[in-house]
């Protein structure tokens, strides 16, 4: 059997096809694609005012999001059957691996602990998961995911970001040592 070009493209489109199809590949694909988030510019800045949030610990002691004010936060929510969510983690986890003493970090998934904890165990990752146990303040609102919020001590959305991103880059490291030094 000889190759034609229509064939060979044949065979590169399936093979492109089934990568994308195939759950552990896409995490793996998006994870090649991922950029450092945008840092908002000072002035275009939304300010948090409103921390009235009850989260409830999957691993971790249930907070009062009232708690963090004045601290660097960094908010994620995720869900275990999200590909694109699954892609960043492992740059989060690195990230949360150095900052977890000098940033409050807060993942938070509608999935119970049933899911969480064997996703966390199987993958090696010890990030605080919560619920909620209350609404999300509003500028905190999303109907994607990830979406991922950086704020400052203020309370100042200093990054907002909906999809995957790479969290564990130059560029978020530097703006989380200016942000804890302030």
């Amino acid at each position: 059997m000889q190759f034609n070009r229509k064939m060979i493209s044949n065979i590169l489109f399936i093979a492109a096809l089934a990568l994308v199809i195939y759950p552990p590949s896409r995490a793996w694909i998006m994870r090649q694609f991922a950029f450092s988030p945008s840092i908002e510019n000072v002035e275009n800045r939304a300010l948090l005012t409103n921390y009235n949030w009850q989260l409830k610990g999957i691993n971790t002691a249930d907070i009062d999001f009232e708690t963090t004010k004045n601290k660097v936060i960094i908010v994620n929510f995720w869900a275990t059957w999200c590909p694109p969510c699954v892609a960043e983690m492992p740059s989060l986890q690195d990230l949360y691996n150095d900052y977890k003493d000098k940033v409050v970090f807060v993942f938070v998934t509608s999935e119970g602990r049933e899911k969480v904890m064997p996703f966390l165990e199987k993958n090696n990752y010890n990030l605080p998961i919560y619920n909620m146990s209350s609404r999300e303040p509003e500028l905190l609102s999303t109907r994607s995911i990830p979406a991922t919020y950086l704020i400052n001590k203020k309370g100042e959305i200093v990054i907002s970001k909906t999809g995957a991103a790479n969290w564990n880059s130059s560029k978020v490291r530097n703006q989380l040592d200016e942000l804890i030094k302030k």
